[in-house]
């Protein structure tokens, strides 16, 4: 494996986590392609980048709560779905060759870009609650800063979301990027909350289910400390500044932010899996 500087990974550390705390999306998605650019193999790259969706979750998550803006019953009950697919996608990574990760990672981050493009009109976030969700106590409000006022909501199709979040769980122990960009898909498309409430319950629930992954990547000896180092170090600031300036932004400006993100890294992604990840 090649060997890459701390001055040189610093940086792009700090760089990743503020992406990642603003687009909910966790660092993973911009240090995985760093990584494989600097030469190091894309299943290595996956396990450190899964550490790194640790830290920025543990970076931002905290200073969401203490905002007010990440509901907790939401993310605690959608946590038990992303861990158990979590494991299930770590082995799944263990078992396959690198030149399709590449590919799946550009698909995936594709097809949320063109979701949320497309079809934030799809499903209607208004209407009365379903009786399961309504059970569940699935709702809440926060201080919305740029409009002056508290936000009350109410989600939505609980029974639906939590399936879908197995999914996500999968892609993430998969890909190693906390999954946050389908994470925020589904808490927006599918339940109805809110983009700031969806970017900030992701960022919890994306370090949980980073945690069940890692213990994979772990056992099986991809984790390399001279790697993981810089990255957690850097994500974790990167994260706390990118908190910062999220909680003064629009629901407009994060929406086109996370849409920006998305389709500058799948399509650099898909191109390196056709390439053979050269």
């Amino acid at each position: 494996m090649p060997h890459v500087s701390f001055q040189l990974l610093f940086p792009i550390s700090i760089v990743a986590g503020f992406v990642g705390a603003m687009a909910g999306m966790g660092g993973g998605v911009v240090i995985i392609p760093v990584l494989t650019l600097l030469g190091v193999d894309i299943k290595h790259a996956i396990a450190i980048s899964i550490l790194s969706v640790i830290a920025t979750s543990s970076g931002s998550a905290s200073a969401y709560i203490r905002d007010h803006i990440t509901n907790l019953k939401v993310g605690m009950f959608l946590e038990m779905f992303t861990i158990a697919g979590a494991l299930t996608g770590a082995r799944i990574t263990l078992a396959v060759s690198p030149r399709p990760l590449y590919i799946i990672f550009g698909l995936v981050l594709l097809g949320s870009w063109l979701a949320l493009l497309f079809g934030s009109h799809m499903l209607a976030q208004t209407g009365p609650q379903d009786r399961f969700t309504k059970w569940l106590e699935l709702e809440g409000s926060y201080p919305d800063q740029v409009l002056g006022e508290t936000v009350h909501y109410k989600a939505r199709r609980a029974y639906f979301g939590a399936p879908l979040m197995y999914v996500a769980g999968i892609i993430a122990g998969l890909l190693g990027i906390g999954a946050g960009a389908v994470k925020v898909l589904i808490h927006d498309l599918v339940m109805g909350l809110p983009p700031k409430v969806s970017t900030t319950t992701s960022n919890m629930i994306i370090g949980v289910t980073a945690l069940a992954g890692a213990s994979v990547y772990l056992v099986a000896g991809l984790i390399d400390p001279g790697l993981a180092a810089p990255v957690i170090l850097g994500i974790a600031i990167g994260a706390f500044l990118g908190t910062r300036l999220l909680v003064r932004m629009s629901n407009q400006a994060v929406r086109r932010f996370f849409l920006f993100i998305l389709l500058i890294l799948a399509v650099e992604m898909m191109i390196r899996g056709l390439r053979g990840g050269l």
